[in-house]
């Protein structure tokens, strides 16, 4: 049976729309006239800046490191050019100085290290373990993690019991900062330059485009680092939750990885439909979204459409490289991907709450999946309709989103906002160019 059997997208008589996730076979239908509405949330309460109070505002911001975990790495812009290089943690000293963006353990992990430990039997590296002795043998890096470990357990110990703990007692209760399988990529701005009040957040649509580059290069890096330093992860899950109704603790620009012991339940599906069809993202991906003139905009290495079959409206960006995992993309194909990512953050806009999701290649799968990041606008709220019979209503059809976006890529662009390479909807080519996927998939 063709994995096109059900059509991605099915136009009814009345003009509702039923969508199918191609790859999740998730099912979404979008019915006429609700889509009016705005989709921006308030701030509440914005109130203006005191300049005193720059690098304060939350324990993600730049005066208030020592609230986080010692950080594992930090990428740091160059004084003599639009550069930046990536610095691996050595030591307390790594405080004082400049950053642009940071890698930290989650202090709240949703996979611990003792889940690593306890299930696995997995120890810190030599690397972490030299660097969590350097750190405690310093008496400020020891200050330091004994506070940020009277702060995770602050819950399930009284004061009176953690002051009771000896040092030997308290390092045992380290190694999790230092070999942490969930961690953060924080961004060194909590509000944009010259923000006159709190509701003028730095998002990472207000980011530059080489920043935004760097961004993703920490990440990648740290990725990779992932599935190096611990040979049972089979996955590692990259997300950006940005503002509360997409489930940001802090409005604070960062992303997430997160380590796992199996493939994610859309890589298993997946993998088994690529198996079936391994032209499936040519037939029901990039290429069906071109035929249907839902094609955003591209670059050279990269590809944006208006996603279908998704709970939410949803970007799209997808590689076209022929390399399947980040870190083994060229410096030039990361900054295409980095680059039109960007733009559809930009083109969003800083007060859509919205996740961004990166689906790849599990570490141990068989077959060839390119790269793709989404970025889904979280503007619905799921209701009993859903849960009763999985069909899920999304407002806003592929089409209204393509139209949304586009005048603001449009305007983004001639402004000097966003990468200036990238060519937007009409003048993308009517079809992606389905050779470099087939490439990926020989």
């Amino acid at each position: 049976m063709s994995i096109l059997y059900r059509a991605p997208l099915t136009r009814m008589a009345d003009g509702t729309l039923k969508q199918i996730n191609p790859f999740s076979d998730t099912e979404v239908w979008t019915v006429p006239g609700r889509a009016n509405r705005p989709l921006e949330v308030d701030i509440p309460n914005p109130r203006p800046i005191d300049p005193h109070d720059l690098g304060h505002h939350c324990p993600f911001c730049t005066q208030r490191v020592l609230e986080t975990p010692p950080e594992k790495s930090r990428i740091v812009k160059k004084h003599d050019r639009d550069d930046a290089v990536i610095y691996h943690s050595t030591g307390v000293d790594m405080l004082t100085r400049e950053w642009e963006f940071r890698r930290i353990p989650n202090l709240f992990e949703i996979v611990s290290f003792e889940y690593w430990e306890k299930n696995y039997g997995y120890t810190l590296s030599r690397e972490a373990r030299a660097r969590m002795d350097s750190y405690l043998a310093d008496p400020a890096g020891k200050a330091h993690v004994w506070g940020v470990l009277c702060q995770k357990f602050k819950s399930s110990m009284s004061p009176g019991q953690w002051d009771a703990l000896g040092d030997g007692e308290r390092a045992r209760l380290a190694p999790g900062l230092f070999g942490s399988g969930h961690d953060l990529i924080v961004a060194r701005r909590h509000f944009t330059d010259g923000a006159q009040d709190t509701s003028q957040l730095a998002s990472s649509g207000t980011l530059t485009p080489q920043e935004h580059e760097w961004y993703i290069r920490l990440t990648v890096e740290a990725m990779r680092d992932l599935y190096q330093t611990n040979r049972y992860a089979k996955y590692v899950q990259v997300f950006q939750n940005w503002l509360k109704p997409a489930g940001a603790s802090f409005d604070h620009l960062h992303k997430q990885l997160v380590a796992i012991d199996q493939r994610s339940v859309g890589g298993r599906l997946e993998v088994k439909k690529v198996r079936e069809n391994p032209n499936l993202y040519n037939e029901a991906g990039v290429d069906y979204a071109g035929f249907h003139n839902l094609t955003v905009a591209e670059n050279k290495y990269a590809v944006a459409i208006a996603g279908f079959g998704h709970r939410y409206p949803t970007l799209e960006v997808w590689s076209r490289s022929a390399h399947c995992q980040p870190w083994e993309h060229t410096p030039e194909e990361l900054r295409g991907m980095s680059d039109l990512v960007h733009a559809m953050h930009a083109a969003t806009g800083p007060l859509v709450p919205c996740n961004e999701e990166w689906y790849c290649k599990p570490i141990d799968a068989d077959v060839n999946m390119p790269w793709k990041v989404l970025l889904k606008w979280r503007v619905s709220t799921l209701a009993g309709f859903e849960g009763g019979t999985k069909i899920y209503v999304n407002t806003i059809d592929p089409w209204m989103l393509r139209d949304r976006v586009v005048p603001k890529l449009l305007e983004l662009r001639a402004e000097g906002r966003i990468a200036q390479n990238i060519n937007i909807a009409t003048e993308c080519s009517c079809k992606v160019n389905s050779l470099k996927y087939n490439r990926a998939l020989q």
